[in-house]
């Protein structure tokens, strides 16, 4: 966090600066405490037979992530340690609340269980990112920690359905919130619970990169290969942050960077699927800057030219559920100045997919 906040005090970069001066603003604290924290059990619909009402029962969920990952933004942006001390402020809040912990696991209604996943992970992010600058609230933060923690083994002790949430992109999700807070309390078993999920994805995947669990899904195989990457690398950056050469890892043969090249392979030539998926994929997706935080990660430690054009179409990126501001915490500013201002042909060249 120090190096990149040195690095944005230093960059004339045009997309960073303006990403800076609109996110060193920041949101209201006194809004945000005020805010009511989720404490019943909450019943939430399947996404696609109703997505208008789940939309309408994820939103304070959503906001929640939002927030979070808003008051470390405005901390990593503007410097303020008010936004780190608010964003404590506000944890806590919902630490003492206890909220969240009645959330079951329901087999039949999992929408609830699935939701937690990611507010776990927007939460324990954006709190990684401010501790170390939070003098005092000590009590506050033992208690955060102890909320936290408590709600991950609880969640992560829930296996999911076989051949489905047990192994797929929701085990990557589940894998992401158990590694950044195992980091954070030293729990090395949640740590390790975390890790597993690379090693689960490297056994599973093909000789050719595709993940059989995501490209199971029909005309959705696409987006479902690229969000199961979301999780992946995003969880990969956390691993190697402690030390360990994650994304050179190879397992029984595979490597990371396989699944990587598939979902370009497949994004350009959907025929590639041949009788694993429909060829008439779904594309819409790609208009969606949310599903393409892990790759300004990514390329921050590789480069991969046909990744970099398709991401300069819709930087910057920013997803509430798995980091935030993800292109202002790790673009170059040597990889795009500007952001691509033309929505009409940002949109089709995005629908498109890589095609030249």
């Amino acid at each position: 966090v120090e190096a990149r906040m040195a690095l944005l005090g230093d960059t004339d970069n045009p997309l960073l600066r303006n990403l800076q001066d609109e996110l060193a603003l920041g949101p209201s604290c006194r809004q945000k405490l005020n805010y009511t924290p989720v404490t019943t059990r909450g019943g939430i619909p399947g996404f696609y037979p109703n997505p208008e009402e789940w939309e309408l029962a994820t939103e304070p969920l959503f906001a929640f992530e939002d927030s979070v990952s808003n008051l470390a933004s405005a901390f990593v942006a503007s410097g303020d340690t008010f936004y780190a001390d608010c964003l404590v402020k506000y944890l806590h809040h919902w630490a003492e609340a206890k909220a969240l912990t009645t959330f079951v696991y329901d087999p039949n209604e999992p929408q609830a269980w699935f939701a937690s996943e990611s507010m776990l992970f927007a939460a324990a992010m954006a709190y990684s990112i401010v501790r170390p600058y939070v003098d005092g609230m000590t009590e506050e933060r033992a208690e955060v920690e102890r909320w936290l923690h408590g709600l991950a083994l609880q969640h992560s002790a829930m296996p999911g359905q076989p051949e489905e949430s047990c192994c797929n992109n929701h085990f990557y999700r589940r894998a992401l919130y158990a590694s950044m807070i195992g980091v954070l309390v030293e729990d090395d078993a949640l740590f390790r619970f975390g890790v597993s999920a690379i090693y689960s994805a490297l056994h599973d995947m093909t000789e050719n990169g595709a993940l059989p669990l995501e490209i199971g899904r029909g005309r959705r195989a696409s987006h479902y290969q690229n969000y199961a990457l979301n999780y992946l690398i995003t969880n990969m950056q956390i691993i190697q942050r402690q030390g360990y050469d994650i994304f050179n890892l190879e397992h029984e043969g595979s490597t990371i960077h396989q699944a990587v090249d598939f979902l370009f392979l497949i994004l350009d030539h959907p025929e590639q699927l041949a009788d694993l998926a429909p060829l008439e994929q779904y594309t819409g997706f790609l208009r969606d800057p949310q599903y393409f935080t892990w790759m300004d990660i990514y390329l921050a430690h590789f480069e991969h030219p046909r990744m970099e054009r398709f991401v300069a179409q819709i930087r910057p990126t920013y997803n509430r559920s798995a980091g935030g501001n993800l292109t202002f915490y790790f673009m170059h500013p040597n990889a795009q100045q500007h952001v691509h201002l033309d929505e009409e042909q940002r949109q089709t060249e995005a629908f498109r997919g890589l095609g030249d």
